[in-house]
């Protein structure tokens, strides 16, 4: 179907790289914004006061997920002007705040003016079921469908007045089968389909087998005493980790490491969750059952907490923190943030990056140009050096990555679940990842027949 005149989409953040999201979409003087995030690493941030429209003048912002390169600008938005309203599923209003609370720790603002956001952000906020159809002013309607990236994720699907014209935002789309979250629900038919990219270019690890290979790994790295460091997201892959965890000390055979020369048991080894983040967003997880996938269900009627195990210590105070810091190994730490962008997991790498004991697991993506991915790039080349908060360590710890662990769908997934649409949308716009991963997407859905706006297909 043609696209209405009166309809506009302008991407203002997030159009050719992995963090930062944020589009505008006008329509008849509605003015909708779909996610309002911060930028990492190299990524860059278009001003508000360059916008094409003012922040005082949009009337609604729908949120895809609570992550902070989709929800991390809010603060500024409003303080820029916005009075409209915020709209999600209900998991995403229920973590929104103290994401964004987390992140306002990070800045200079003082405490009556943080406050006083939150609580005007708890006050135009709301939360929407999955699966509902609901209006806007002008006859707009939209409706939630399952990402599958974390707890609350979603697509978001538009449809124009009149025209019957439907834009479907896909936002972080999840890989099926990942442990909590129920798989994402196949792709809504729509005329526009913008959709991410992050893994266009790649393809994960089996992800049946993974559980096996973060227990080789642990086994491995945990046999001459050192300590293993996960630099993970604070919602959704900290949780993961825990419940892959929790089913290798509570499996029957799933608590000794496979190394025959080990003499540390995997259900004695410390598991240290220290971030405050993580654990507030852990017993959020734990509230948010309903949106659990079924074994996740399941396996708490049980009697088995996926996100709970005897040796599973919570790191809240820094005196605590510091306390692990000193501590000898063996231990696991999972600490953030994920990228090694900042947070505690700062002070693990300081501590550990030039011990030849100490392991590093990667279980997320790294964007160019943060700490993590210098790390990755860098990984078990004799002599790498990188800098850690202006610190120059020689990185003499063992790295790994662990692809099968990723919130994103691979290559193949998200081929998978545009083919999984009743019928093939109009035409595709990416966004959300970097130009290799995005020629190489949109390559493979040309040859599949797909119309791909502005796609290189030479």
């Amino acid at each position: 179907m043609e696209e209405p005149k009166r309809l506009k989409i302008t991407h203002l953040g997030g159009e050719s790289c992995v963090t930062g999201s944020c589009h505008l979409v006008r329509f008849d003087g509605v003015r909708i914004l779909v996610d309002c995030g911060s930028v990492q690493g190299l990524d860059r941030e278009i001003p508000m006061s360059s916008w094409p429209v003012e922040p005082s003048k949009i009337d609604f912002l729908f949120l895809t997920h609570a992550h902070i390169d989709h929800i991390g600008r809010v603060p500024e938005l409003i303080e820029q002007g916005f009075r409209g309203e915020i709209l999600c599923t209900h998991p995403t209003k229920t973590l929104l705040l103290p994401m964004i609370e987390d992140a306002l720790g990070f800045s200079q603002w003082p405490e009556k003016d943080r406050e006083r956001l939150k609580e005007k952000i708890d006050e135009i906020a709301w939360g929407f079921e999955y699966d509902k159809v609901f209006d806007l002013p002008k006859g707009i309607r939209f409706r939630f469908s399952r990402a599958g990236h974390i707890l609350g994720s979603c697509s978001i699907c538009f449809e124009v007045p009149g025209s019957g014209y439907s834009v479907c935002f896909s936002g972080d789309l999840g890989p099926r089968h990942t442990p909590i979250l129920t798989d994402p629900d196949p792709c809504p038919p729509c005329d526009l389909l913008v959709m991410e990219s992050t893994y266009g270019n790649a393809l994960h690890e089996d992800r049946t087998q993974r559980i096996s290979r973060l227990g080789e790994i642990l086994g491995r790295a945990l046999a001459d005493g050192g300590k293993v460091l996960i630099p993970a997201f604070a919602l959704g892959r900290t949780q993961e980790i825990l419940y892959e965890i929790d089913r290798l000390v509570s499996t029957p055979g799933g608590g000794k490491m496979p190394s025959a020369q080990t003499k540390f048991p995997l259900a004695k080894i410390p598991v240290f969750l220290d971030s405050p983040l993580g654990l507030t967003v852990t017993k959020i997880y734990s509230e948010l059952r309903p949106y659990w996938d079924q074994e996740a269900r399941e396996r708490l009627r049980q009697g088995d907490h996926p996100f709970d195990f005897e040796q599973l210590y919570a790191v809240r105070s820094h005196k605590d923190h510091l306390k692990i810091l000193e501590m000898d190994g063996p231990a696991i730490i999972i600490a953030g943030s994920g990228m090694c962008s900042g947070g505690r997991i700062l002070d693990h790498l300081r501590n550990g990056l030039e011990d030849p004991r100490t392991d590093i697991l990667f279980v997320g993506y790294q964007a160019e140009g943060t700490l993590g991915r210098k790390i990755v790039e860098g990984a078990n080349k004799p002599g790498q050096h990188v800098f850690v908060e202006g610190e120059r360590c020689t990185v003499k710890a063992r790295v790994h990555v662990l692809g099968g662990y990723s919130a994103h769908a691979d290559q193949k997934g998200l081929l998978e679940w545009v083919a999984s649409a009743p019928q093939k949308p109009g035409k595709i716009k990416l966004v959300h990842g970097e130009a290799a991963a995005q020629e190489a997407l949109a390559r493979k859905l040309g040859g599949l027949g797909y119309v791909v706006e502005g796609a290189k297909l030479n």
